[in-house]
């Protein structure tokens, strides 16, 4: 199968998706316990969601399940969060601490090699790729990480999580001018809350990518799926009337983060 998805566009802003693939090849479907096929921790619709908010923004999805492996964790096994609940490179569990695999059939040394090969690797060659190619047109880029979550996850963290939670490293990963056009437009967006590197604050791929000093910056947005699901459980339908407000306020921040590009060239 392909293990990623790229549709290049003309603008400096790239989108990307590494959790709302749900492809899980056979044999390590056959591991996943009852709990693990439900494939709960998905980014459920996030493509869809974004879909046109930006004409020319080039695309580039990652098309496996997360518990294959996880594209948006250091490929090294370092926690996002040292000392916090969270799920690793390959996880052994769900959001909710539940075991996903078979007794005795998780993943051990061999297949994260393995995975990282297949599948981890060459979805980060490919968003690197499209990196390096929209710089040299514009000479900036500007990576947009998108991302969705249950609201309520108390084994992640306390109470109902705000409905915009924006990552940049406490603002490392990108030029101040990209982390304040976003708070804009999630501070005026009536109906929502929001924060700013808060329990959420840029997975590996903003972190990774997110290099302001040669023009590479990166910010990721992990919205509450109580935004644009019918309910956050399954079969986690899409909410066409909920998503149409939300998508008003992100296709304003991707036209703002686009507009500011220019000024970013290094």
């Amino acid at each position: 199968m392909a293990v990623f998805e790229v549709k290049q566009g003309s603008s400096p802003v790239i989108l990307a998706f590494p959790h709302t693939g749900i492809d899980v090849p056979g044999d390590i479907w056959e591991r996943l316990n009852e709990n693990g096929r439900i494939l709960a921790d998905t980014d459920w619709h996030i493509d869809h969601l974004y879909d046109g908010l930006l004409s020319g923004a080039t695309t580039v999805r990652a098309t496996f399940h997360r518990y294959v492996i996880d594209a948006n964790r250091d490929p090294a096994g370092v926690s996002l969060y040292p000392g916090q609940n969270t799920t690793g490179l390959i996880p052994e569990t769900d959001f909710d601490g539940k075991p996903i695999w078979k007794d005795g059939q998780g993943p051990g040394e061999a297949d994260i090699a393995g995975r990282l090969r297949d599948f981890h690797a060459p979805y980060h060659a490919a968003l690197a790729a499209e990196i390096e190619r929209v710089r040299a047109i514009h000479g900036v880029a500007i990576l947009y990480d998108c991302h969705s979550i249950r609201s309520h996850i108390p084994f992640l963290f306390e109470g109902k999580l705000p409905d915009f939670n924006i990552g940049t490293d406490m603002g490392k990963t990108c030029d101040g001018a990209i982390e304040q056009a976003t708070l804009t437009v999630v501070a005026a967006a009536e109906g929502y809350d929001s924060v700013l590197n808060g329990r959420f604050k840029g997975g590996w791929t903003t972190r990774h990518y997110g290099q302001p000093e040669i023009a590479v910056h990166a910010i990721q947005m992990e919205l509450a799926q109580s935004t644009h699901l019918q309910t956050e459980a399954p079969p986690f339908a899409y909410d066409a009337a909920k998503a149409k407000p939300l998508r008003v306020h992100l296709k304003d921040i991707l036209v703002r983060i686009e507009q500011i590009a220019p000024g970013l060239k290094r």
